[in-house]
């Protein structure tokens, strides 16, 4: 089967076969495309039946509608080969604007933190889809496979041979693999058949949503933000006629009775929890493509549980979510997700055996992961002015946040979003470059 431009694409429908690969993927999002795409480019698992993503879904997922890549993710997508595809179509920005609703301060600050970008090596705010996009175009046809649900997990070895997993699809396909990558999200199967603890409610939700000005929407090319007592909103343009708003609430009753419905959703927002936004803020919300209109948990995985738990059995780990789920308040998932893809692959480039290229690759992310679940929960319950916290408490929190958070300890978070994972080859004796 071919595309309109004449080339076969890089995905097929689920069939009930028995099926070999060297390595499997679940799910085609960002961690478990950016994965496929580093084995290719380190020809990791291109023998005997190569490497094959398995994506639950009829087509590429765009839940979550935007997201911002920061210097580390730009680092990976360089090394990934697809930066170019991304910088050329999207606009950087590096200030942010701050204000508390209750005192009518504004703040301004760098993304950047205490560093200078130039180049590709800027932030980006994007559309999701475009990122998928731009990383399924580089997979050979046949990589990923839709609609191909997991219903089970096992390992099996044979005599002198090293040990494989076996996997079951919902329609009978029975697949086994030398490696099996868990990207299939917070909820992951994966990670659940490791046991990985179960992602925490961080006490928080946001609404997230993508408006569209069809004539242009005139906004300056920053992030917006809006505080206020157990709220923080905000807005950023990704094109002159797409902006990407959010609003994060301490969980409220309602977010279950709205659901999915994407009207009921954007009422709550802009007649109740957001009604006091600035106009500019309510007139981006309503203008919001209603199947890019979300309400749901901020969730994340202790630290402790990221640094300690079980991420690896033999030739079996996970990446990206199923891995590190943490809340957005950084902007760091999908980031991590691509230092996570370069990292894996590079490590199973090395190893003598899956096994121990899994195991590597667990040791070395699991310090940089927990210190960025751990950044992003702190980040987020200071700006929220302290999950359900009043009276008292909830002032000087406040003050924390307004005085000292954004002028002084911001800056240093944000020194975490230019860590470089490196590159996908490597200089040898000679000091040319060859890939691992």
């Amino acid at each position: 089967m071919a595309d309109r431009g004449g080339k076969a694409p890089a995905w097929t429908s689920a069939a009930a076969v028995d099926v070999d690969a060297e390595m499997v993927i679940v799910g085609a999002g960002i961690a478990g495309l950016a994965t496929a795409l580093a084995l290719r480019r380190l020809g990791v698992g291109a023998a005997g039946g190569g490497v094959l993503v398995l994506e639950r879904h009829a087509e590429l997922r765009s839940t979550g509608a935007a997201l911002t890549i920061f210097p580390n993710g730009w680092f990976a997508l360089r090394a990934l080969g697809v930066a170019h595809k991304l910088t050329s179509r999207y606009d950087a920005f590096e200030t942010s604007r701050v204000t508390t609703l209750e005192t009518g301060a504004t703040q301004v600050f760098r993304f950047a933190g205490r560093k200078s970008s130039s180049g590709d090596v800027r932030v980006r705010p994007m559309h999701r889809k475009a990122l998928l996009e731009a990383l399924a175009e580089e997979l050979p046809p046949g990589t990923i496979r839709f609609s191909s649900k997991l219903a089970s997990i096992a390992t099996e070895k044979a005599q002198g041979s090293p040990e494989i997993a076996v996997l079951r699809l919902d329609d009978g396909t029975v697949i086994r693999s030398k490696v099996l990558i868990g990207c299939d999200g917070v909820h992951s199967v994966v990670s659940q058949w490791l046991g990985l603890s179960e992602p925490a409610s961080s006490g928080r939700s946001a609404v997230r949503g993508l408006a569209v000005y069809p004539d242009g929407h005139g906004l300056k090319k920053e992030l917006r933000q809006f505080l206020s007592e157990g709220l923080r909103a905000g807005m950023v343009p990704i094109s002159d006629t797409d902006v990407y708003w959010f609003l994060v609430n301490n969980t409220v009753p309602a977010e279950q009775e709205a659901g999915t419905d994407p009207a009921k959703i954007l009422r709550e927002v802009t007649d109740n929890l957001g009604r006091h936004m600035p106009a500019e803020y309510l007139d981006v919300a309503r203008h919001s493509d209603s199947g890019n209109l979300s309400w749901a948990p901020l969730l994340y995985r202790a630290p402790w549980a990221i640094l300690r738990g079980p991420a690896a059995r033999g030739p079996v780990t996970v990446a990206g979510d199923a891995f590190h789920p943490m809340t957005p308040d950084m902007a760091q998932g999908g980031c991590s997700a691509l230092e996570d893809a370069v990292v894996l692959a590079r490590a199973l480039s090395r190893a003598a055996t899956p096994a121990d290229g899994v195991a590597s690759y667990v040791a070395e992310r699991r310090g940089r992961a927990a210190w960025l679940v751990a950044g992003a929960y702190l980040s987020g319950w200071v700006q929220q002015g302290g999950t359900n916290v009043r009276g008292v408490r909830g002032y000087m929190v406040r003050l924390f946040r307004d005085w000292i958070f954004y002028r002084f300890l911001f800056p240093r978070l944000a020194d975490t979003m230019w860590f470089d994972c490196g590159d996908l080859v490597e200089p040898n004796a000679e000091g040319k470059t060859h890939s691992e």
